[in-house]
């Protein structure tokens, strides 16, 4: 048998997809993400099925979709015991296998396949449960910690962190994989997934990379879409971490700095991924070693007046998705593909890369034919969904082929139509168009199909059917021996 390629699966978390260098974004620097697109396939039209941390992590890990693996919405502390998972699989076929950063799956030590995990799903909290926030308590003063500088966890204020670059977890992510990779097993081909908090909230990257982007004098501004009710005047007098339960317009200077600390992280975590290429290159592993890199979600960041996660807009459910060959697999270079993929993509991908048989458990695909450029049938559309989160009324269903994107609100009834090719940002409803009713009704036939068998009643296979229940968990397909609906704090 050949010998097999590593794997190097690198995840972000919060990552909007427009913000790489090589999506075009006018401000922000990130040239090793766009390695690996450049030197291999850049997916343009990557999606997190369930734009919240937990369920699209089970998606990422199971292969399923979520309605699958049964977590369609942000909740915490419920058990899963899926049958199979991506770390699970390549350790059976004899991969050495670490796990870096964070997971945020449950139980929070479980290993869920992984033969090791130094675990930090959080900036904060107690050395048992983080291996951070336990190194970073070792060598420094005992009160810094990583959130000494008080910006909340989950909100959009913006500043400098007081932690130098060496102290941060995108530093010892890289500083961990480093030292795995330099006592690993070199008979054996390894699985490493390296896991970011950033640039998730809180928003305060190292001084420099916030002054890189806090010193510019404008930077791109959120984009309010036709359909989104108006906010003329500045959201005063709301608690910066319950802001993300309601729609905000943000004093300019604050969105300013908001947004320049968002743009700071990911050119911070840029700089990291660089400095593990750099080691792998010196070590020669990268002619061996296939890397995917992807986010869990995107962040809305002020655009149609909404911040954080679990939305079915561009901003929330667009990630990164870039994926490079080693030469080896002869492979071409400079790939972009426009058809949609997902995070259930991510392990049927990295074990068609092994060479290990996919379990039938599983729903996505491997994007391996679309890098190699074979006309190869595809998905019609990548259906995503996501319920509850902040307010019941905005359970949402979502349906996109790439090109257009259809949103269902299944408590409202409400929907949405956007033409992604003209309007990539979705400034515009198509569906105040004159012609709305026949460019919306195949892609409501589309999603009667979709929602035809859940439990819910979302469709009686005729219409869909708003007000049907939406909850975190599809009735009867949690995959668990036991389970807690306690909402998640992040």
């Amino acid at each position: 048998m050949s010998k097999r390629c590593n794997i190097l699966l690198i995840l972000t978390d919060q990552q909007r997809g427009d913000c790489l260098g090589i999506e075009g974004h006018p401000v922000l620097q990130t040239p090793h993400m766009d390695s690996i697109g450049g030197n291999g396939a850049y997916f343009r039209r990557g999606y997190s099925e369930s734009p919240t941390c937990i369920p699209a992590r089970r998606t990422l890990m199971s292969g399923q979709a979520p309605a699958v693996h049964g977590m369609v919405g942000m909740v915490g502390g419920v058990p899963w015991d899926p049958p199979h998972t991506l770390a699970g699989e390549l350790t059976r076929a004899g991969y050495q296998s670490e796990m870096i950063g964070k997971l945020h799956l449950f139980p929070s030590r479980k290993r869920y396949g992984f033969e090791r995990m130094r675990r930090a799903d959080a900036t904060r909290g107690g050395a048992a449960a983080n291996d951070y926030t336990a190194w970073l308590d070792g060598p420094g003063p005992k009160d810094q910690w990583a959130m000494a500088h008080g910006v909340t966890p989950n909100g959009w204020i913006g500043r400098a962190s007081h932690l130098p670059e060496t102290q941060t977890h995108s530093f010892w992510v890289v500083s961990q994989a480093i030292d795995f990779l330099e006592k690993r097993d070199p008979d054996a081909p390894f699985f490493l997934n390296i896991s970011f908090i950033d640039p998730h909230p809180p928003f305060s990257p190292p001084q420099f990379f916030y002054d890189r982007y806090a010193s510019k004098h404008s930077l791109p501004e959120p984009v309010i879409g036709d359909w989104a009710p108006p906010l003329d005047a500045v959201t005063l007098g709301v608690d910066p971490e319950t802001m993300l339960n309601r729609r905000a317009h943000l004093h300019p200077e604050a969105m300013h700095y908001c947004r320049a600390a968002y743009y700071g992280l990911i050119n911070h975590v840029d700089s990291q991924v660089g400095r593990l290429f750099q080691y792998m290159r010196d070590r020669g592993l990268m002619n061996d070693t296939f890397t995917l890199f992807t986010a869990d979600h995107g962040e809305m960041l002020g655009d149609h007046h909404m911040f954080s996660k679990a939305r079915p807009f561009e901003g929330s459910a667009r990630v990164p998705f870039l994926a490079r060959a080693p030469k080896s697999m002869g492979f071409p270079t400079g790939v972009q593909v426009d058809l949609p993929v997902g995070l259930q993509d991510v392990m049927p991908t990295l074990l068609d890369v092994a060479g290990v048989t996919l379990p039938d458990s599983a729903t996505g695909r491997s994007v391996l034919p679309l890098m190699r450029v074979e006309r190869v049938e595809w998905r019609d559309a990548l259906h995503g969904e996501h319920s509850k989160k902040y307010f019941d009324e905005e359970s949402t269903h979502y349906l996109t082929d790439g090109h257009v994107k259809y949103v269902w609100y299944s408590q409202t009834g409400q929907e949405l139509l956007f033409d992604l090719d003209a309007d990539p940002q979705e400034r515009h409803n198509v569906l105040l168009d004159s012609d709305a009713e026949t460019r919306v009704s195949p892609w409501r036939d589309r999603l009667i199909q979709q929602l035809r068998d859940r439990p819910e009643g979302f469709t009686d296979g005729t219409r869909l059917i708003p007000g049907q229940p939406h909850e975190y968990l599809v009735p009867g397909r949690n995959i668990a021996k036991e389970a807690s609906t306690r909402t998640a704090s992040r």
